[in-house]
């Protein structure tokens, strides 16, 4: 089955007889996310995915533990990713894949593959998607990071659900989102303080209030701020099982020396990560010590040649364009030069690695903060953009010792774990 899609006929049908089935002539109440589920939850996580990966990695990470609620749920996953259907997707999740939409470099978007208006597109994606929670028929849905989707292409879908006054409606939120001054400004042009307050029961943050306190550093109103619960961030250590297989499937792949210690370069999606991965690339490693580099799938093509001419003479370096779980890799890495976004540090921070993390710093600083507050806790290293040089990577290398740092700690890693308590919370009924 090509994962990418979706048959709505086919995984809907079954339940809604279920739920419907009564006496002839007579239609049995459909229950409520209001009550306790007796019935498998229907779950909808939804992520406008415009730049990079990160959105729909951390939904596909939250999906999977969402799984562990009993009754098992069914859950739907809404992307804008179309890498979606190359990833590891476990019995009970399937995924509706949107026309893609594009980020560019001077913060505009365009169709990123469509040739059509941005209009156009816009109205196929929002038509789409309440097509999808209309035969879907949630009983939860979660957005990831914009409230009312991208261009407000969730809306009409959030205000079905509230005509229908079936489904909770969550708002998932990374811990940091951008300077404060700048995220109060947009959070007000778009509107987001009376979008949660007309659609939703409650707002997760994926993070550690202690780290960074959203509350507090973006003034949110009150009616925002009740309606938030901090999680702690995402672990995706924990699954050591998966892992060790994974793990040996990668390094066989590779063909590493199994006594080599590994320095990992990872960019994210890619799009703008073409100056880390070269000075890397560059870099002298340490003696014993091969390199990989994971460029992702949105680094230009341009770029990604000019990373292969300078890596040709490099006999102990290894690049990849795309790698759908970069979980082994971490693991197995010594030191791990990254960029600072938020699944990024998320890896690190489970994997317990030593790291460089070189942040974005334009135009959003929200790679910056985070990584300031993880250095300030000793937890990481950071170098910054304008500081950036092989010289300056292999001497973090060469100072830096491989070994665990004690990230538990000091960081709330919890949310997985958490988080199907967080499901069961909303659906129960209040006394």
């Amino acid at each position: 089955m090509n994962r990418s899609h979706v048959s709505v006929h086919h995984v809907f049908g079954s339940r809604r007889a279920g739920r419907n089935a009564g006496k002839p002539g007579q239609e049995a109440r459909e229950p409520s996310a209001h009550t306790a589920a007796a019935y498998p939850l229907r779950i909808v996580l939804y992520s406008h995915d415009t730049q990079g990966l990160g959105h729909m990695r951390r939904n596909l990470l939250i999906a999977k533990a969402l799984l562990k609620l009993e009754p098992r749920p069914v859950v739907l996953m809404i992307s804008g990713a179309h890498q979606i259907g190359r990833l590891a997707i476990p019995q009970g999740i399937d995924c509706l894949t949107l026309p893609a939409l594009g980020k560019c470099p001077d913060g505009q978007y365009e169709p990123r593959s469509l040739s059509v208006s941005l209009d156009r597109l816009m109205a196929l994606r929002a038509g789409t998607i309440q097509s999808a929670i209309e035969a879907f028929d949630p009983d939860v849905l979660l957005a990831d990071k914009v409230p009312l989707g991208a261009f407000g292409e969730l809306e009409p879908s959030l205000q079905w659900l509230k005509a229908r006054g079936k489904a909770r409606c969550v708002l998932g939120q990374r811990e940091v989102l951008d300077a404060p001054e700048t995220v109060r400004k947009e959070w007000h042009k778009a509107g987001s303080d009376q979008a949660i307050s007309s659609y939703y029961d409650a707002i997760w943050v994926y993070g550690d209030r202690a780290i960074y306190d959203p509350v507090r550093e973006y003034g949110f109103v009150r009616d925002v701020a009740r309606k938030i619960r901090y999680t702690g961030y995402l672990d995706r250590s924990a699954d050591t099982e998966e892992l060790d297989d994974e793990t040996a499937r990668m390094m066989d792949t590779l063909q590493l020396p199994s006594d080599a210690r590994l320095a990992l370069c990872y960019v994210g999606g890619g799009q703008d990560g073409d100056a880390v991965a070269e000075a890397f690339a560059r870099t002298e490693l340490p003696p014993n010590t091969v390199g990989v580099i994971v460029t992702g799938p949105f680094m230009p093509e341009e770029q990604q040649r000019h990373l292969q001419n300078v890596a040709a003479d490099a006999s102990k370096l290894c690049i990849l364009t795309f790698v759908p779980e970069t979980a082994p890799l971490l693991r197995r890495a010594d030191w791990v030069v990254c960029m600072g976004g938020y699944n990024t540090v998320c890896e690190v921070l489970a994997f317990e690695k030593q790291a460089l993390i070189v942040p974005r710093v334009e135009p959003r600083i929200e790679q910056l903060i985070r990584a300031e507050r993880l250095c300030e806790l000793g937890l990481v290293d950071m170098l910054l953009p304008s500081k950036l040089a092989p010289e300056a990577i292999g001497s973090w290398l060469r100072r830096t010792p491989g070994r665990r740092r004690n990230i538990r700690e000091h960081i709330d890693m919890n949310a997985l774990t958490r988080l199907p308590g967080l499901v069961r919370d909303l659906v129960t009924p209040r006394p």
